[in-house]
């Protein structure tokens, strides 16, 4: 009961490693609040029982951030914890990539993390207590082929990381943020099995990361485990040689 009556925002939380997330959360003691776009969140945090509660969410409109920021106070007074692990790609080489494919990208996955967490903050600093963690990616680290916009988003978050955590560490709230590698969800449907092949050839666990991999080192980062951890970047990519 690592994280018991803690309340927890994890955005993306509908699916893959949100939702890998949310029910670690809740088997650990916490009050969770799906922020997802994707209304199915509602017949799972239904499910999942009276400690999880659904609302749709759009992390790239600061006014919907707002919202599910006081409305995790209302309901649960929080929160305490905010996993910002909504991400979308819309991959693409750097001369074919449409504008609009880059915005939304960046909107959602750098913008959407800056909405969320400055409210949140604003919450967490009057009880001198919070814990926000980030979703970065390898690809964030090192960049990848067709994926300026996702790399940028990334990269992005990594630097928001790093600057939140020295605003926010004498407020009592720390800032860290966790970089995934190549994980077994939806996200990577389109990538060619060649191409997986290789990555889990290069990859010296021999495979390809699972949702909970990373729902466990969020919950290390939420806990009291990593109470002077402020301003790291964790990988959990079983060591991929990039």
């Amino acid at each position: 009961m690592k994280i018991h009556n803690k309340t927890a925002i994890i955005t993306g939380g509908a699916s893959g490693i949100g939702l890998e997330a949310v029910k670690l959360f809740l088997s650990e003691g916490a009050n969770v609040l799906i922020a997802d776009i994707n209304e199915a969140g509602n017949a799972i945090a239904k499910e999942l029982g009276k400690n999880c509660r659904f609302l749709k969410t759009d992390v790239a409109d600061k006014s919907s951030a707002y919202f599910c920021i006081n409305e995790a106070a209302n309901r649960f007074g929080g929160p305490d914890i905010l996993i910002n692990n909504a991400g979308i790609t819309a991959d693409s080489t750097l001369m074919k990539m449409k504008t609009e494919d880059f915005d939304k990208v960046i909107d959602i996955n750098l913008k959407g993390v800056f909405n969320m967490s400055k409210y949140a903050a604003l919450k967490m600093a009057e009880k001198n207590y919070g814990r926000i963690i980030n979703t970065s990616s390898i690809v964030g680290k090192y960049g990848n082929f067709g994926q300026v916009n996702y790399a940028a988003s990334k990269s992005g978050v990594i630097g928001l990381t790093r600057s939140m955590a020295r605003e926010l560490g004498r407020k009592g709230i720390t800032v860290n943020a966790v970089a995934p590698g190549f994980i077994e969800t939806g996200m990577i449907d389109k990538v060619p099995q060649k191409i997986l092949d290789e990555i889990r050839t290069r990859t010296p666990l021999g495979r390809l990361g699972k949702p909970e991999d990373i729902a466990k080192a969020y919950l290390f980062l939420a806990s009291d485990d990593a109470n002077f951890i402020n301003g790291a970047v964790l990988s959990v990519d079983g060591g991929l040689v990039w």
